[in-house]
């Protein structure tokens, strides 16, 4: 037999908690469906915890890849310029063979001579105004050689190893290419002998651009790679993200349903519970 009791409703405290525990169950389970996912710790710290690292990773990766985009401006910016300096030394080339050639007279190298010192002003002209955001290109400040502290280095992954991140001054190796690195800046063809002069040094200079090129086509090819495997990396990470965190509509529902019967028959038990004292009145009444 029961006791009936008036100064504490036992009954109606313990309904009245299982009605507040069903109500917060109902709500999470409310905002998981609407949300379409993990909200907060409550929901699953471990799962919380764990995505939470992943998408720090794919903010990491995301930015990676911006870098990887202004890395390829640089080069391309680099690459543009060097075609330009090749076209110029192609056509040195061709004036100081023009030159060189016995049919011709010094009258004639004196008047091909200033094309051809015209052309070394633009060479050096493209070298000294050729930068990227700041960055000079091709007078020396991508070279190996520059210390360490000043290499213009692209950041790729979640942290700052040497595994993610591309060295631009190791892998160009861009070192001046005016025309007094190249050895032309005396160069004429105002004579045969000078014009044999010079073709032997444009023909070394040709050769050295022609390397310093395939660096750069190289690390072009390079920073593409990159891009696409930080991508890839990106979707495989958010797909993950997506089967930890995002909520089962199904168990959802399944769940949104029972905490709703739950509730409603917690509101009924609180109600019947809260019969009890007047029962007792009742009782009382009678006496």
């Amino acid at each position: 037999m029961v006791a009936l009791a008036l100064n504490t409703n036992l009954s109606s405290l313990n309904a009245q908690r299982h009605l507040e525990n069903n109500r917060s169950q109902l709500g999470s389970s409310i905002n998981r469906i609407s949300s379409g996912r993990i909200e907060g710790a409550s929901d699953g710290v471990t799962e919380l915890t764990l995505t939470e690292n992943i998408r720090a990773d794919v903010v990491a990766l995301q930015q990676g890849s911006r870098n990887l985009n202004d890395g390829t401006a640089l080069v391309k910016t680099a690459e543009g310029a060097l075609n330009e300096i090749s076209g110029i030394l192609l056509r040195l080339r061709s004036i100081a063979s023009q030159s060189a050639n016995g049919t011709i007279d010094d009258v004639e190298r004196i008047s091909t001579d200033l094309e051809y010192q015209a052309s070394l002003r633009e060479l050096d002209r493209i070298v000294a105004t050729t930068e990227f955001n700041g960055t000079f290109l091709l007078d020396g400040t991508l070279a190996a050689s520059q210390p360490a502290a000043d290499h213009n280095v692209l950041q790729l992954g979640v942290d700052s190893s040497s595994d993610n991140q591309f060295d631009l001054n190791n892998m160009l190796n861009l070192t001046n290419v005016g025309t007094a690195s190249l050895g032309l800046s005396s160069s004429n063809i105002t004579t045969q002998g000078d014009a044999f002069q010079a073709l032997n040094a444009l023909t070394t200079s040709i050769d050295d651009l022609i390397q310093a090129r395939g660096r750069v086509g190289t690390t072009q090819i390079r920073i593409m790679h990159a891009f696409d495997n930080l991508k890839v990396q990106e979707e495989n990470l958010t797909a993950a993200v997506s089967t930890i965190r995002d909520a089962d509509f199904a168990e959802e529902l399944t769940s949104l349903t029972k905490n709703q019967l739950l509730v409603q028959s917690g509101v009924a038990m609180v109600g019947q519970a809260n019969l009890n004292p007047q029962a007792a009145l009742i009782l009382l009444e009678g006496v």
